[in-house]
């Protein structure tokens, strides 16, 4: 059951602590291309532009707020500790910005972080420190440590600096594209969302600024629809990165004012398009940041005839995880074809299913043999097979030729 608060609407950001916030990170951020893609502009039917924000410094857009709220501090010179909760993103900008800035940092991560991004971290000159076994349980400790150390702590999104920094990517988009009709922007507690929506509707409210997420971590998409803050009790999706079961009150408010909409895609869509840009563009982009692109693809009727921007939020993914990736992208566009067949066990049969599936140009690289099942005849066997398949279309002339000879096929 989703619990509900009521959204805190603010006018806590303004347009000078955004393009205070690019002063301070001149000469600090790598300068992220925003270009074309004729691949996706094809897909699409209409322009797609990508913000590469996975060529960022760090990884992802997350050193922007994270670099401006600290620089803040520094500047009013109250601050020699900083403590934070992250499980990827956020830790490395923080840890990044706090070295290059002369403060020590703790960062707590959960138990189950990968052991590169722990790495990461701590490479950036940070503190790590493992608790819990979720962000959530993690926030809970680094709460206590600046509780109890007097560190301040420095929030993820919910945070009107962090925010600021956030909202720059905008300014960008803008310097690039004056005439961009469409933002895509990956939100998972809203930080980027509510930044990048508050300066292109302050400066150009023609523009559409639309909010992704993941169905499986959709509390942004309840709120914006509910118009109040909606958390929710779990989450379950591949982009870890925006998989936040409770938005922030002033990231939320500023998008409820500033936002034209917010949507999501399924996992699928996100491997999918995590694959394409691996293919086509050589580029390798984490599920969140690939949230964006994923969207402007599975909605032509949002994109039909717009200039289109896609915010590849980050660009930090665990190299173990990568295949699980590349599989289900691979079955999302068709290219893996797996279905389940009930064959006498008898020698022969499956050199003869083989031949069939050989004859229509499909190679198969996994089989299956299961001999229990509840209505499974003792004189037969269940084979299960995985094929490599060109498209969908190719994957249908396979089944076809197996049911016409006679074997009734199930796809899984």
């Amino acid at each position: 059951m989703n619990a509900s608060l009521q959204a805190v609407s603010t006018d806590a950001l303004t347009l000078e602590d955004i393009e205070s916030a690019a002063s301070r990170l001149q000469g600090v951020l790598h300068p992220t291309p925003l270009a074309r893609s004729e691949t996706f502009s094809r897909m699409a039917g209409t322009e797609i532009y990508l913000k590469n924000e996975n060529f960022q410094k760090t990884g992802s857009y997350k050193i922007r707020g994270a670099y401006n709220k600290v620089s803040l501090l520094k500047e009013a010179g109250d601050v020699n500790e900083v403590v934070t909760a992250s499980a990827g993103n956020h830790a490395q900008g923080v840890a990044f910005a706090a070295s290059k800035l002369g403060v020590h940092a703790k960062i707590v991560m959960p138990r189950s972080t990968p052991i590169a991004k722990i790495k990461a971290t701590e490479g950036y000159g940070a503190e790590v420190i493992l608790r819990g076994n979720c962000y959530d349980e993690a926030h809970q400790v680094a709460l206590q440590i600046q509780e109890e150390s007097g560190a301040v702590f420095i929030h993820p999104f919910d945070d009107p600096a962090v925010i600021a920094g956030q909202g720059t990517v905008a300014a960008e988009i803008l310097k690039d594209l004056p005439n961009v009709d469409i933002v895509f922007v990956p939100a998972g507690g809203g930080g980027l969302l509510s930044g990048v929506a508050y300066y292109l509707k302050m400066i150009n409210p023609r523009i559409r600024v639309i909010g992704v997420q993941a169905e499986g971590a959709n509390a942004i998409e309840q709120s914006f629809k509910a118009r109040r803050l909606i958390t929710t009790e779990n989450t379950s999706t591949i982009a870890d990165g925006i998989a936040v079961r409770v938005p922030g009150k002033i990231t939320t408010g500023l998008i409820f004012e500033y936002a034209d909409d917010v949507i999501s895609v399924s996992d699928a869509e996100i491997s999918s398009a995590i694959l394409t840009l691996l293919e086509r563009c050589k580029q390798l982009v984490e599920p969140a940041g690939a949230v964006s692109l994923a969207a402007a693809l599975s909605f032509p009727n949002i994109v039909r005839g717009k200039r289109s921007v896609c915010i590849l939020s980050g660009g930090n993914i665990d190299v173990g995880f990568i295949n699980r990736l590349i599989e289900l992208g691979l079955f999302a566009r068709g290219r893996r074809l797996k279905f389940a067949m009930v064959l006498p066990d008898v020698p022969g049969s499956l050199e003869r299913v083989a031949h069939l599936i050989a004859k229509e140009f499909a190679n198969v690289i996994r089989v299956q043999y299961d001999r229990i099942g509840a209505d499974l005849n003792p004189q037969n066997v269940i084979l299960r097979i995985t094929c490599e398949v060109s498209d969908t279309e190719h994957g249908q002339r396979v089944i076809e030729a197996l049911q016409a000879a006679d074997y009734r096929v199930t796809l899984e």
